[in-house]
């Protein structure tokens, strides 16, 4: 990490949900080391505790706090956000995914999709983007994956509710675009989370594959023939977040290894 770019975020706030592990937490180390003050907002906050004694070390350069929030929630995150202060970047990082083939995807796992993937998306951003206008400023970052850009088979209700968030990035770009506030998403594939490993052990457990079969059946979705990494994706992130990228708006950066070229 480039030592003239430690204190590129001085002075901002940023909320990262689901920022206790995966890409979010690397979000999160990211935007601290530019010196950003940043809340890990998250449902598990034994995760979000062990998150921020693991940034500690970067606490001269950017501050962290903790606050649990259920993004699929009007008034839990409205609580949430009241409580942290004002916000001048967002990345909207919560999110899950569960498969199961068109004909038995229930009602149930179909919200649970839109709930949290999309509404806590529009739920987060309602509640920071017009103090972002009055203030002038604001990056709201959207992780939306690269399926809000293609379809993927039995991941029916996931692909919509995440090109449901490329669809509200869009919007809101276009809307906030004269006030000082960017709106992007960052979409990445495969990428080296629990997410994965969780999806790994399905696959093998419903196909009969090995974890090293299924590893391989994923990997081979990227041209670079390997998984992304989530600093990769918290570069990306970090690049967005900051003053000087105000023309970047309204954009999907698929972060793919070329998957969808």
């Amino acid at each position: 990490m480039a030592n003239n770019s430690a204190q590129e975020l001085k002075g901002l706030h940023a909320a990262v949900t689901g920022g206790g592990s995966g890409i979010g937490a690397a979000v999160a180390r990211r935007l601290v080391a530019a010196g950003a003050r940043v809340s890990l907002l998250g449902r598990n906050i034994d995760k979000l505790e062990g998150q921020a004694t693991d940034l500690a070390a970067l606490a001269s350069l950017g501050q962290v706090d903790v606050c649990r929030v259920d993004v699929a929630d009007e008034a839990s995150v409205k609580a949430a956000f009241a409580g942290i202060g004002p916000v001048d970047i967002l990345v909207n990082n919560a999110g899950q995914v569960e498969t199961a083939p068109l004909a038995k995807t229930s009602l149930l796992l179909w919200q649970t999709m839109l709930n949290v993937n999309l509404t806590g998306t529009f739920l987060c951003s309602r509640e920071v983007v017009t103090g972002m206008s009055e203030r002038g400023f604001g990056r709201i970052i959207n992780i939306a994956s690269t399926a809000s850009l293609t379809g993927y088979a039995y991941v029916a209700a996931y692909c919509a509710a995440k090109h449901g968030v490329l669809g509200l990035t869009r919007a809101m770009a276009i809307e906030f675009a004269k006030k000082g506030v960017t709106i992007n998403a960052v979409c990445p594939g495969y990428t080296e989370t629990d997410i994965i490993a969780r999806a790994l052990d399905k696959i093998a457990d419903k196909t009969g594959r090995s974890l090293g079969e299924a590893r391989d059946e994923l990997v081979a979705a990227n041209p670079q023939g390997r998984l992304v990494q989530p600093q990769e994706v918290a570069d990306t992130v970090w690049w967005l977040a900051q003053r000087g990228s105000g023309a970047m708006t309204g954009q999907a950066i698929a972060v793919c290894g070329g998957e969808l070229m």
